[in-house]
Parts: structure tokens; C-alpha cells; sequence
């Protein structure tokens, strides 16, 4: 089992940056494909971004692609998620998740985070 803590959001301006940072527990972090879903107010939740145990692989939602690049550190037990050229509509509240395999993390994984808001003011 793997509990994960997100943090890093906040309320930023389109076009500004932004880095989630996802903590998690255990000594089998690197056994886990992790990844990072989010959900905006009135909507599904919606797959983002996922990285392979060791990060060889990644993909993305075609809504971020080019703008958000996730990435891990498994010294740290640590994913993030770096976003760039934000725009109003990325605003939601941003889950980590995690699964032993990246396939079901495109529909949402068995480990979620508590989620971190993020708001993007145009």
C-alpha cells in the first residue's frame, strides 16, 4: 500500500508556472507507475500525465501536451508534475495517483492523493 500527499498548488496567472510535488510512503515506491489526474468544478475527473516505475515512459492528456512534463525521483519517493503556459481552463484540483500499472492509471489507478488546488486567473 502507498499514501500520497500532494502539494504545491496555488493560484497563479495564465501564462505563469507552476510544480506539484507528490510525497509517498513506503519502501516499494519504485514498484509503482505513478501519475496525476484532476478534476474542475462541474466535471469528470480527467487523466493528466503518468511516468513508468523508473521513468522510462510517459505520457500525457493532449490538452497538456507540450506544456506539462511529469517526472520522478525515487531517491525521494517524489513525482511531479512541472506546468507551464497555464491557462485558465488547467484550473482544478490536481490528484497524484498511483497503480502497479501505468495503463490503469489513464483511468484514475488504485492509489489517490487528498488532491491540490490549482487556480489559473486570466
Amino acid at each position: 500500500q502507498v499514501q500520497l500527499v500532494e502539494s504545491g498548488g496555488g493560484l497563479v496567472q495564465a501564462g505563469d508556472s507552476l510544480r506539484l510535488s507528490c510525497a509517498a510512503s513506503g519502501r516499494t515506491f519504485r514498484t509503482y507507475a505513478m501519475g496525476w489526474f484532476r478534476q474542475a468544478p462541474g466535471k469528470e475527473r480527467e487523466f493528466v500525465a503518468a511516468i513508468s516505475s523508473y521513468g522510462r515512459s510517459t505520457s500525457y492528456a493532449d490538452s497538456v501536451k507540450g506544456r506539462f512534463t511529469i517526472s520522478r525521483d525515487n531517491a525521494k519517493n517524489t513525482v511531479y508534475l512541472q506546468m507551464t503556459s497555464l491557462k485558465p481552463e488547467d484550473t482544478a484540483v490536481y490528484y497524484c495517483i498511483a497503480d502497479t500499472n501505468i495503463h490503469a492509471l489513464k483511468t484514475g489507478g488504485n492509489y489517490w492523493g487528498q488532491g491540490t488546488q490549482v487556480t489559473v486567473s486570466s
